[in-house]
């Protein structure tokens, strides 16, 4: 059972990778940014079940995650440090560590997206009004100008339809048409 429920967390992280390989590097790496951490609420919103499970929230037949599972899935962190990297290198944001600055990402992402999930966030605060301050605050807080962040996740928001949401359904509909 421990192997099943270890290759569930696997594939969690695989599709959450899938989820950031739809966003594409444009000349506006904040928009870039703040379009991956749409990327992670949306893959967490489309497989909730796997998503608690893939951070231990959620425990399968006694199964716990070992150290080497919650390793695993850092390997998703790598493009969110790379855009980082390229955010401090446009002089958006401060010259820091990437990987620091991919963490913060991450961390602050993620309990915005485990409080949606649990039904936390209600209006006139919901997970919608939240999310978009928080992506504008994160990128400020690396070191953005706030009327620029506020440009670059608007934009990252006209970006997730054709980028994310349509290429995710087509892969979606095509796996589901060839398992009929």
């Amino acid at each position: 059972m421990a192997g099943l429920a270890r290759e569930i967390v696997y594939e969690g992280f695989a599709r959450l990778e899938n989820h950031f390989s739809l966003i594409r590097a444009s000349d506006d790496p904040v928009a870039d940014m703040a379009l991956l951490g749409r990327a992670y609420r949306h893959n967490a919103m489309q497989n909730p079940h796997l998503y608690v499970v893939m951070f231990g929230a959620a425990s399968l037949a006694g199964f716990s995650l070992s150290e080497e599972d919650r390793q695993h899935g850092r390997y998703t962190l790598t493009r969110v440090a790379t855009c980082a990297g390229r955010c401090i290198a446009a002089g958006r944001f401060r010259a820091d560590d990437a990987g620091l600055v991919a963490h913060q990402m991450w961390s602050a992402t993620h309990g915005l997206v485990i409080l949606e999930l649990g039904g936390y966030l209600i209006p006139p605060y919901d997970a919608e009004v939240c999310f978009e301050a928080q992506l504008v605050s994160l990128m400020v807080g690396a070191g953005d100008d706030p009327e620029a962040a506020a440009r670059s996740v608007e934009a990252s928001g006209r970006r997730l339809e054709d980028e994310l949401i349509r290429p995710w359904t087509l892969k979606q509909d095509g796996l589901a048409a060839r398992s009929a």
